[in-house]
C-alpha cells in the first residue's frame, strides 16, 4: 500500500483560550512550514445555536489544518490534513510548542497519525 496523504490529529484537555488566537497559531503553524495558505477562517459560537466555543480552519493547497474547541468543557481538537511532500507532523509540532508556550497547563490527551489516500502499488 502506498498514500499520498498523512493525517496528524491531537486532542488537548484544560484549554482557555479564544478562537481568533488559535487561528493565529495556526496560520503561523503554517507559514513555518513548506505549506501553502489559501484561505484562513474563525467562527465562535456564543451557545445559541452550537455549545460555546470555536472552529478555526487554514485551507493550505495542499488540503487543511483545523481547530474546534468546547469552551466549556475546555476541550481542542486539532487537525493537520496534509498531501504531497508536506509533512504534517511539522506543523502539528509547531501548533503544540505554541499551544503549551501560552497555556503550559494544557494536556495532550492524544496523538494520532494516519495515512490518508491510501492507494494499491
Amino acid at each position: 500500500m502506498k498514500a499520498k496523504g498523512r493525517h496528524i490529529t491531537l486532542d488537548y484537555s484544560g484549554f482557555k483560550g479564544d478562537g481568533d488566537w488559535v487561528l493565529n497559531v495556526l496560520q503561523s503553524a503554517v507559514a513555518k512550514s513548506n505549506a501553502r495558505e489559501v484561505h484562513a477562517h474563525v467562527s465562535q459560537f456564543d451557545g445559541s445555536l452550537s455549545p460555546v466555543g470555536f472552529a478555526a480552519v487554514v485551507l493550505i493547497d495542499e488540503s487543511h489544518v483545523s481547530a474546534h474547541c468546547y469552551a466549556d468543557e475546555g476541550i481542542l481538537a486539532v487537525d493537520c490534513f496534509t498531501c504531497g511532500h508536506v509533512n504534517p507532523a511539522e506543523i502539528a509540532d509547531e501548533i503544540h510548542t505554541q499551544l503549551l508556550e501560552q497555556i503550559p497547563t494544557l494536556h495532550l490527551v492524544q496523538r494520532t497519525e494516519l495515512d490518508r489516500f491510501v492507494m494499491e502499488e
